[in-house]
């Protein structure tokens, strides 16, 4: 192989790939970084096999070939390069990488022994919608997903897709949300409903990856699904198992609707969570006169605090207990504003929405009190 690239070009590649690689002792070459010539791109590939990324470069290309090397060594000496062209050669299992001040060579491994990244059995279901749009419902529910070793079913993201609507679900079951991707806002070939859950690393993966706003093509199988743009592609594996039925735990009416300014119950949250015990518990009082909402806190090795917020409220009076984290989760995921609190007494599920705004909500238990 030989090759010209600009270290710009390089260099977003490798940002792209860099995380997905993986350790293992019983397979060294998944720390590396498999680097081939594709057509007039340069292809570079990682795996931890439950996720495969695939980035593409721009480049001259002198002499097509392949070779993979440590991913990290070969993203920290890019990142470090002052010139803005790099040539890069292979000589057997060495990399040789150039520029005019610089030059070092990588011990890579063969091309053949890196795994078989395994394409997806049919691409006959699929969706498409802008890669913004995309980001946006992922990063508004991403926060409610935590790894569970018990159930493992609620470790990453539902996605429901099918006709009109594309609908993005998280839970750890102390808390859900849920965005909802309009018609208008999708293309798809699903006629009827399919649900899958995708792993959390893989959502954080696209996170991280996803830039400009580019069309985006979802396509999966029982077992697979991909994601791909112009610049990258990502496969994953799918868990297995049966997402839990939430609707009923979504509350249909509140007894207590509050609106309020999210800037100020963020800030409240932040400062009265300064005296929370273990629990991170904060109480939410509203006030008979059902414009203040008062929010208080205590720990009995440090002290107690209290904050009054304006608000516009109806319905009952009522006093409720939330892990002041999560409810701040929430509270950042929501956007305009001013949010809606729908509340139900002090042990049935609470409900965030921001004002205006039926396309997401944000499910959150109370914490009950001794």
């Amino acid at each position: 192989m030989n090759i010209i690239i600009l270290k710009k070009n390089l260099r977003d590649a490798l940002s792209i790939v860099e995380k997905a690689s993986g350790e293992n002792f019983n397979l060294p070459v998944l720390k590396n970084i498999l680097i081939k010539t594709d057509g007039a791109r340069l292809k570079l590939v990682a795996t931890n096999l439950e996720i495969a990324v695939t980035s593409f470069a721009s480049a001259k290309i002198i002499e097509a070939g392949e070779i993979t090397v440590p991913g990290s060594t070969l993203t920290a000496i890019v990142s470090n390069l002052t010139s803005e062209r790099v040539t890069l050669g292979t000589k057997g299992n060495t990399l040789r990488l150039t520029t005019d001040t610089y030059e070092a060579t990588l011990q890579g491994l063969p091309a053949e022994e890196f795994p078989v990244i395994p394409e997806l059995k049919s691409e006959e279901r699929w969706l498409e919608c802008s890669s913004a749009v995309f980001k946006d419902g992922v990063s508004q529910v991403i926060s409610a997903v935590q790894i569970s070793d018990l159930r493992p079913e609620i470790s990453g993201l539902l996605f429901s897709a099918g006709g009109a609507s594309f609908t993005i679900t998280g839970t750890d079951s102390f808390r859900l949300a849920e965005k909802t991707i309009g018609e208008n806002q999708i293309k798809t070939s699903l006629d009827e409903g399919v649900r899958v859950i995708v792993p959390l690393k893989t959502a954080q993966e696209l996170l991280r990856n996803f830039g400009d706003d580019k069309p985006l093509t979802i396509t999966f199988d029982e077992n697979q699904i991909a994601f791909r743009t112009d610049d990258f592609t990502i496969i994953s594996r799918l868990i297995d198992g049966t997402y839990p039925e939430y609707d009923p735990i979504v509350p249909k009416s509140t007894e207590t609707d509050i609106e309020v300014q999210r800037e100020e119950l963020m800030n409240a949250l932040k400062l009265t969570g300064v005296f929370t015990s273990r629990v991170h518990e904060v109480k939410l009082s509203l006030r008979d006169n059902k414009k203040t909402l008062e929010l208080s806190s205590v720990d009995q090795a440090i002290g107690e605090n209290r904050y009054l917020c304006a608000v516009k409220a109806k319905g009952e009076p009522v006093s409720v207990s939330f892990n002041w984290r999560y409810l701040l989760d929430g509270l950042k995921a929501l956007k305009g504003e001013s949010v809606m609190l729908g509340l139900n007494g002090d042990v049935k599920p609470a409900m965030l929405r921001s004002a205006g705004d039926q396309s997401y909500f944000y499910v959150l238990m109370p914490i009950k009190s001794v």
